[in-house]
């Protein structure tokens, strides 16, 4: 019995650290999602609103204009796919990379797929696939999230429509987290290139533009920087739900350690209750025997 009693202490030691460590995690994720969650609201509103304005700009371009609306037969497709570089956030990182090898599988199936790894946890799991490419980016892009800034973004957004206007990539598109709050996450596959106008509800056309000060300067300047925005909206997006998906599950961790201690402490109590009551009879079983 001894024995067991020293087993259960061990086991509440080890619970009660590491419901320390799942508690103390949780915390610094909520704090990190305070920060994380103001960039990606704030910057929500006016991203989608210039994403709506590019892509019926996009539309009323022609193909010698708008290098990045060309709509070419999809043979080569670049999946951008966006993770974090730890784990520790439940299905966070899992979620991406089904959703990609789905892509590869029916949406895709058949074509030359390449997958660029944002992301150390996607980076592990297509690093040792056919499907992995780093050609043209640095050998570990996943890094940009070790300084997440609209510049390191837009390199990565600058060298993808290189390669779409090179005609390297039919399509481009872009799988991510999209935050909604700390407890939900919405995988969303984006299509970055080539830029296309959405449909109206009803069918109404496309907004008429007066350009200013002329289209080409559109076409040169504020297209390309669209894109670019398109992309760090996705890693700020990405960033806030690896927060908030490690925070929930780490609030989870903290609430099941919690419990399991319960249970310990409570099997700890009745085993040493045993103990006592055991040791109890042996006293007086041989205080009778010797009276006897």
């Amino acid at each position: 019995m001894a024995g067991g009693l020293k087993e259960v202490r061990s086991r509440i030691t080890s619970v009660q650290s590491t419901r320390q460590i799942t508690q103390a995690m949780k915390m610094v994720s909520a704090a990190k999602l305070r920060r994380a969650q103001d960039a990606i609201t704030q910057m929500r509103p006016y991203a989608e609103k210039l994403q709506e304005i590019l892509a019926n700009v996009s539309s009323t371009l022609d193909s010698s204009e708008g290098v990045y609306s060309v709509e070419r037969e999809v043979n080569n497709v670049l999946v951008i796919a966006i993770t974090s570089n730890r784990g520790l956030c439940g299905a966070f990182n899992n979620n991406i990379v089904k959703e990609v090898k789905r892509l590869i599988a029916e949406d895709y199936a058949g074509k030359n797929v390449h997958v660029l790894s944002l992301g150390k946890k996607a980076s592990d799991t297509f690093s040792k696939t056919s499907h992995h490419t780093t050609d043209g980016y640095s050998d570990t892009p996943y890094e940009i999230f070790d300084d997440l800034t609209f510049g390191n973004a837009g390199d990565i957004a600058t060298i993808a429509m290189s390669q779409f206007a090179d005609a390297k990539y039919d399509r481009v598109v872009v799988v991510y987290n999209s935050f909604k709050n700390a407890a939900v996450q919405d995988v969303i596959t984006e299509q970055m290139l080539p830029v296309v106008a959405k449909a109206e509800e009803g069918g109404s056309a496309a907004t008429e533009y007066i350009f200013e000060p002329n289209r080409e300067e559109i076409v040169e300047n504020i297209i390309p920087n669209s894109i670019r925005l398109q992309l760090f909206k996705a890693l700020l997006d990405s960033h806030a739900s690896e927060h908030g998906a490690r925070m929930t599950a780490m609030h989870k961790a903290t609430d099941n350690a919690s419990d399991l201690l319960k249970e310990l402490k409570l099997t700890y109590n009745k085993a040493r209750q045993a103990s006592i009551t055991n040791e109890i009879l042996e006293i007086v079983g041989g205080a009778e025997a010797l009276n006897g």
